[in-house]
């Protein structure tokens, strides 16, 4: 059991995040994959995926500890929901930050050697993780990316609306289920591990999970002490369970691509939010120039929108562009 000791502070300070991050709900649908039972919840997810990844998901594999705590992806990644950014932050993590980070994981005596690598910054090593990264995120991740994030914003806005009805104790009160008991002014969570933790003053920051069912997690930066802790919520029941993957956007993923092309269509993907030429040449790994000709091309089809804010120009995904997107749509 862990408990959570809050004082009105902390109380006046928990604010909600969007997601734990693109990089650590892959490692955790990575861990779903492997897991011998996964409940009813995952089984349509887990049929369609399994067997798709091969030797490319070994890295991350090896960074899965056959027990004790797991690594704390999160602090090492950020909390992007652009797996390119968290490639960035794990590329360029402060080296007492990876020691803290791994000293306490267990891995199997054949990966030690490699955690090492990992450890002193190597970076042939850490490009082994980076593209096993990319490689599960692609198969286990991204084609469901649409529902993905219609679900962790569903399960947001819910807690948004907790807080609103009465309160952060009155979502304290509703957040988990029976993993998570509200006894104030101590929030407990179901844990094989006995811990104590004192928020003093720092808050607590609420983020809901897709890929992760075992528990809720408790992740405190190793470095910076007065940064508020994260509370990893899981939101996935086998109530949900199906009714989760109706529709999944794995086969519109696919039709887009042949489509429109794959770098078209990810570019049109990844303007849902609004991004400039230059942000998205970063993050899809194109040149600015490239991302200038496949936005005039979706501007002319009607699928983006652009504009011009200051220096920078913005592009804007148009409500037919958001269509073709949606989970289910008719493409072809």
């Amino acid at each position: 059991m862990k408990r959570i000791h809050f004082t009105a502070q902390d109380l006046m300070r928990t604010r909600l995040a969007a997601t734990i991050g693109t990089a650590a709900e892959t490692l955790d649908s990575v861990k779903l994959l492997h897991a011998p039972d996964a409940g009813l919840a995952f089984r349509r997810w887990r049929v369609a995926v399994r067997g798709r990844l091969d030797e490319r998901a070994g890295p991350l594999l090896a960074l899965l500890p056959p027990r004790g705590p797991d690594l704390d992806v999160r602090s090492l990644a950020g909390d992007s929901g652009c797996v390119e950014e968290a490639v960035e932050r794990l590329l360029s993590a402060p080296r007492a930050l990876l020691r803290a980070e791994f000293e306490h994981i267990s891995f199997r005596p054949a990966h030690r050697a490699w955690a090492r690598n990992l450890v002193d910054g190597d970076r042939e090593t850490w490009l082994q993780v980076t593209a096993a990264l990319r490689a599960c995120h692609g198969v286990a991740v991204a084609p469901y990316g649409n529902r993905v994030r219609s679900h962790l914003a569903e399960a947001r806005a819910a807690y948004a609306n907790a807080m609103a009805e009465g309160g952060v104790e009155h979502l304290l009160k509703t957040l988990g289920g029976p993993m998570l008991r509200w006894r104030p002014p101590v929030l407990e969570l179901e844990h094989p591990h006995e811990a104590d933790v004192r928020l003093d003053g720092r808050g607590l920051v609420i983020a809901p999970t897709l890929f992760s069912t075992r528990r809720a997690e408790l992740m405190l930066s190793v470095l910076d002490p007065a940064e508020p802790p994260v509370l990893a919520v899981p939101t996935v029941t086998d109530a949900l369970g199906g009714a989760l993957w109706d529709g999944a956007d794995a086969s519109t993923g696919r039709a887009l691509e042949e489509l429109l092309g794959r770098t078209r269509a990810a570019v049109l993907e990844a303007a849902a939010d609004g991004r400039s030429t230059t942000d998205l040449a970063r993050r899809l790994g194109i040149s600015p120039a490239t991302v200038s000709h496949h936005t005039s091309v979706l501007r002319g089809a009607g699928l983006v929108a652009t504009r011009r804010e200051g220096k920078a120009v913005l592009h804007t995904v148009t409500s037919m562009g958001r269509a073709l997107l949606e989970p289910g749509a008719r493409l072809l």
